[in-house]
């Protein structure tokens, strides 16, 4: 009887629009994961760069690039844009990390009011 009363519950405005917005959450969370997993690429390059530029010559100039040209720095120099790079992709990853927690706490509510409603005729789930 209850799967019953599940198929048949009549969808309100109100529950078309929490429908509506789970699905816009759960599109933005979708490209805030890619964005993430792209800056956490970034962080490994960059970590990476920073072991190579340890075992270069200090006397010797590297080249560093900004934009679409190469510039030559001091060794020096180059690790600490390196570092500045490093701090300002961690800044990103974290605060990606904290919008798609809190999106995705929306989301969970949203699925606890639909699902009370609609049970097992609704799917909110990832496929």
């Amino acid at each position: 009887l209850q799967r019953e009363e599940e198929r048949n519950a009549e969808v309100t405005w109100e529950d078309q629009e929490r429908i509506n917005q789970f699905s816009k959450l759960n599109s933005r969370v979708d490209n805030l994961e890619e964005k993430y997993k792209k800056q956490k690429e970034e962080k490994e390059f960059l970590d990476d760069l920073a072991m190579e530029l340890e075992l270069v010559d200090e006397d010797e100039p590297v080249f560093y690039q900004i934009g679409d040209a190469f510039i030559q720095f001091p060794v020096e120099k180059a690790q600490e844009r390196v570092e500045k790079a490093k701090d300002d992709t961690d800044e990103h990853v974290n605060e990606l990390d904290t919008q798609i927690t809190s999106i995705q706490s929306e989301m969970e509510e949203l699925k606890k009011k639909l699902y009370g409603k609609f049970g097992q005729a609704i799917n909110l789930e990832k496929s």
